[in-house]
């Protein structure tokens, strides 16, 4: 990745980030909300080469652990993105692509996103942090997921977009 690369990357993380912390997590929804920077990581890593994908994914983990909402250790998330965002590009980049399409892509983000929240689940008791009953993490999990749903096929097109701009490749659009 060239230095104009990282930078305007970098402008538009921390631009997400702003927006995720300021506007996002102010909503309050039933069922736990969603993150638009999880969509977002995972949209641009299905869209990268592996290696592009693995600092995408710590990047938005260091963004997300240092985040005011973030309930664990610092690098917890770092280290779940980095591994999520490597695997799901391994599964989505090139021409042999795993997802085939946009529905495939919101899919593939939706239970990446599951995937995502259940590995901090289970990091987190490892790590110090308590997380609850059943039935609250159950109701938080689906209620991610279903927001995630919901909100990843309006703001896909405009990251891949996005991503087609900077990088200067068709994929998705």
């Amino acid at each position: 990745m060239s230095t104009r690369l990282i930078g305007i990357s970098a402008v538009v993380f921390l631009s997400i980030f702003v927006i995720q912390e300021s506007l996002v997590s102010q909503f309050r929804l039933p069922g736990g909300g969603f993150s638009i920077l999880i969509i977002f990581a995972l949209s641009w890593a299905i869209m990268s080469e592996r290696e592009v994908a693995a600092v995408i994914g710590f990047t938005a983990g260091l963004l997300m652990d240092l985040s005011q909402s973030s309930s664990g250790p610092f690098g917890q998330w770092t280290l779940i993105m980095l591994l999520a965002s490597y695997g799901i590009s391994y599964l989505g980049y090139g021409d042999d692509n795993f997802f085939g399409g946009a529905i495939g892509v919101v899919f593939s983000i939706v239970l990446a996103n599951l995937l995502l929240e259940v590995m901090f689940l289970i990091s987190g008791p490892l790590l110090g942090v308590s997380i609850g009953s059943f039935s609250r993490i159950f109701f938080t999990l689906l209620g991610t997921s279903v927001w995630t749903l919901f909100i990843t096929p309006i703001v896909l097109p405009l990251f891949a977009k996005l991503h087609k701009s900077i990088f200067q490749t068709g994929t998705l659009t």
